[in-house]
């Protein structure tokens, strides 16, 4: 069985720790390879090319860095459907899911593209009688990237193209559970002419996060998980000096109000709920239904659910795939059973589906809990999964209180037809990313990704403008150049302007 290697110093590079995990194919649940687990050794390999590498790339003119940048994004964009294929095979969610994926990630690519203008510092002439300040941004060094299963190669790519593109060397840890996509975007970088060493990828568990958090050459780290993953690795790295942006995980509410249009507000939310089996960190997992929507509201959500055509990767007529491993199924599993054991109905079972032919896949059907309050364990929980919980409220007032008193802050919605509404809700809801009749409220490429509370740690947004900052310093120098016949001698007060 093929074992996947990691990428090193612009090659391919065995395992040295002798450790491989299984990667399973989600819809058939066999195991279709190995991947190699990384060990201290591994990470300093790789830590070690990103740093020699350094010195020459952070010194690459910004037109030689952009025609690599050029050159990566048209491999990406023709290889799209193979890009694709691979994150279905290993991940589970359905191919034109995967190839938005594919798309969100290449607009990074192509934001990053636009760096010399990114990058462009300030100038203030004449500050003083003879003297100017001018200001620039340099690069980290060797920065890195732990990214999660749910994104293989989107995640990653809101990070290393814009770190890359500043001038810094990168080394990924992807998830072990889907690597592949990672390997084929490093042999892309290699084919655009990226100079060994600049990218490099070690697959692994606790042990590579650990050698990379505490290696003393990596500056900075980007992360994206779980929240008690997020803080631990945001405490052990800022205590070791290193910057950090680490982005946890989600409890992302639609509020309903009764002036909305019911059936589209339905049609929204269903997607955002089950799109991707519900493992997204921007996926909807509660409906707040204010005043009396809530019954319609319900019978929509039910029937989208009930409709919902669930179905293998490969599968053109599928709406939603597996999930990525059996042990996430059972998890989501508990967690419906815990809700109708705490008072909460079901009303569109997907712990009932059984697919015939794929019946050791790792399928959960499409799953509505009416009457969950925010008490319950699939409430408070991130589950991560193909389950939407109804929450019934009296106004608007108490569904922004519910909200603001989860301690995550990453995404939510609300649907209205009133501008007055929407705005009383972005304003009082303290949540990072807000759509209005918008489900999942992802920004663009040209703004920046991140939450609030919970669901960050660390001061900057990961890609757009705070990608730039998080990725660079600043120096700003101050100059005169005095004619040799006015020159004086030196000031022993503090400087100021003449």
């Amino acid at each position: 069985m093929n074992t996947i290697e990691h990428w090193i110093d612009g090659k391919s590079a065995s395992g040295t720790s002798g450790r491989r995990s299984p990667v399973w194919n989600p819809s058939t649940g066999e195991q279709q390879s190995w991947v190699a687990l990384a060990d201290a050794v591994q990470v300093n390999k790789a830590v070690s090319a990103a740093a020699r590498a350094f010195q020459s790339w952070s010194q690459f003119s910004l037109s030689r860095r952009v025609k690599i940048l050029f050159a990566f994004r048209e491999l990406v964009n023709a290889r799209a459907q193979s890009i694709a294929n691979v994150i279905a095979s290993e991940h589970g969610k359905i191919i034109t899911d995967a190839e938005a994926e594919v798309q969100r990630g290449l607009e990074i690519v192509e934001y990053a593209c636009g760096i010399p203008t990114l990058l462009k510092g300030e100038y203030s002439d004449q500050v003083s009688s003879g003297v100017d300040v001018f200001s620039f941004r340099e690069p980290l060094g060797v920065v890195a990237g732990i990214t999660p299963f749910n994104f293989p190669a989107m995640v990653p790519m809101w990070m290393f193209p814009v770190a890359i593109a500043c001038g810094n060397t990168f080394v990924l840890k992807p998830s072990e559970r889907d690597p592949s996509a990672s390997i084929l975007l490093a042999q892309l970088w290699a084919e655009a002419g990226l100079p060994e060493g600049v990218f490099n990828v070690v697959h692994g568990d606790k042990a590579a996060v650990d050698a990379l958090i505490d290696h003393p050459q990596i500056q900075a780290i980007s992360f994206v998980g779980s929240t008690p993953i997020a803080q631990y690795i945001y405490t052990r790295a800022t205590t070791a000096g290193k910057r950090v942006q680490a982005l946890g995980g989600a409890k992302n509410h639609a509020v309903i109000l009764p002036d909305a249009d019911c059936a589209f507000a339905a049609e929204q939310i269903a997607g955002a709920a089950f799109g991707s089996a519900g493992e997204r960190c921007m996926a909807i997992s509660a409906a707040v239904a204010v005043g009396d929507v809530g019954h319609e509201l319900l019978e929509s959500l039910n029937a989208k659910a009930a409709a919902l055509k669930v179905g293998p990767s490969n599968d053109p007529s599928s709406q939603m795939g597996p999930l990525i491993t059996n042990e996430a199924r059972e998890r989501v599993t508990r967690l419906i059973g815990s809700g109708t054991e705490q008072g909460a109905k079901v009303t569109v079972d997907g712990r009932k589906l059984r697919l015939e032919g794929h019946e050791r896949g790792f399928f959960l059907g499409a799953t509505v809990i009416d009457g969950v309050t925010a008490d319950m364990d699939v409430y408070r929980e991130e589950i991560f999964g193909p389950v939407l919980s109804l929450v019934r409220v009296h106004s608007l007032r108490e569904a922004i209180d519910l909200i603001n008193s989860n301690p995550y802050g990453n995404g939510t919605a609300v649907f209205t037809s009133s501008g007055e509404t929407a705005r009383e809700f972005q304003r009082g809801v303290k949540v990072g990313m807000i759509g209005i009749n918008v489900p999942v409220p992802v920004p663009m490429a040209y703004y920046s990704f991140g939450g609030w509370k919970a669901s960050l740690f660390g001061d900057k947004h990961i890609h757009g403008p705070e990608g730039v900052s998080f990725y660079t310093r600043a120096k700003v120098v101050t100059a005169r150049w005095p004619a040799a016949q006015i020159r004086s001698g030196a000031s022993y007060h503090f400087p100021t302007a003449t």
